[in-house]
Formats: C-alpha cells, structure tokens, sequence
C-alpha cells in the first residue's frame, strides 16, 4: 500500500473512532474522570437476578412486578464488589417503593435477598423515601437524624414520574447521597467498607422501577 493510501486509511479509521459512541451513560468528562459503565444499555451482563422481574427495554434495566408477585424484597445485583466510590445512575419509579443498594451482602439461600446500605426511594405521601439512607434488613430509617431527613431535603426537587439524578459517594466511613444536584444526606456510618451493589423491587402492590446511565468511579 503507498504512503498516501496508508494515510487515508489512517484519517478514516481515527474519524471513526471519533464517531463512535461513548459506552452507556458515559459523556467524554467523565471518561477523563475515571468513570466505567456497569450497564451497557441493552443486556443484563455482570448483573444477577429473577429473570421473570428483570429485562431491559430502550436502554434500561426494568423491574416490575406486574406479571409476577413478589412477595419478599427480591433485587438484580452487580456481581462485582465496590469499596470507595461514585456512583451515578438515572432512576424512574412509576409506584411503589425501590432502592439502590450499595455495600451490601447477598444474603445466603434461596432467591435475590440483601442486606446492608440502600440510597431509598418511594412514593409514599409523607412516608416517602427519595433521599433517604437506609438499612435494609437493618437499622432502617435509624441512621439519619430525623426518620425523613433525606426526604425533606428532596420532596423539592423529586421529578415525579420521570427521570431522577442519583448519585451516591461512599469513601471511608462517610455516606453522602445527592438527588437532583440537591444533597438529602451527608454523615458518616462505619458498619460496612465494602460490598455489592444492587437495585431493589419491593414485595406487595405491582410496581415498576427503572434504572439507566449506570455508572462508578472507583475511589
């Protein structure tokens, strides 16, 4: 091949690469930055969970019980454990109550069960959850100062029915939780340094919640 040929095949393969898309929630900023998708937008690859709750549809991951009862708290979970993090996501809650579970455990026996720290959210009147931080399977409501702290930070700025910024930094024993670009809870708890992630579909009335965009900057 002559020189002039092997450059223009260079100039068209480096256009290329420029043309294609970023991986899944990814913008060019936060590559620089150090973030990695856990979500490619259109499988369910490096999760786990009850494949009659979980799908994937115009790029997010879909948990709804409408076909299917559930009656435990069941969850798709991230295979891959993180310690100190960033992580974002984009959730929508069409009802009910869900979660984003993070330096958690899978619980052992049968089915999808977790325990540990979880970034709530729920439409629940004035028991609603948005905010939040959470113990599943643990303290509950008792780790903030007010059993609805987080959520009278972001009953604001809560997007109902539509797309909400989550973002969740965990580093050393501080928790910090930011809804909207509003942070609803800034404190420090020391029970868990590490864990799994995971997105939470809660038992009862049918529900549906939907997660896109997920992404994590290990710190």
């Amino acid at each position: 091949m002559s020189h002039s040929r092997r450059f223009g095949a260079a100039v068209l393969l480096a256009a290329s690469l420029i043309l294609l898309p970023a991986p899944s929630g990814l913008g060019g900023a936060e590559l620089e930055a150090g973030f990695e998708p856990l979500f490619d937008g259109r499988t369910l690859d490096g999760w786990d969970g009850d494949p009659e709750l979980w799908s994937v549809k115009d790029g997010a991951i879909v948990g709804s019980s409408d076909s299917h009862s559930v009656d435990t708290n069941t969850y798709l979970i991230y295979r891959k454990p993180f310690a100190d993090f960033i992580l974002r996501l984009e959730v929508r809650l069409r009802n009910g109550n869900s979660g984003i579970q993070f330096r958690s455990r899978h619980m052992p026996g049968p089915g999808w069960v977790v325990h540990g720290y979880q970034a709530d959210l729920s439409y629940a009147g004035d028991r609603s959850a948005w905010g939040n931080f959470y113990e599943e399977k643990g303290r509950r409501r008792g780790m903030m100062s007010t059993p609805d702290e987080g959520w009278q930070r972001a009953k604001d700025v809560v997007r109902v029915g539509d797309w909400n910024d989550y973002e969740i930094l965990a580093q050393g024993n501080r928790v910090r939780l930011t809804l909207n670009g509003r942070v609803t809870f800034d404190g420090t708890d020391s029970r868990t340094a590490s864990g799994i992630i995971a997105i939470q579909l809660h038992s009862g009335p049918a529900m549906q919640v939907e997660c896109r965009n997920i992404r994590i900057k290990p710190l």
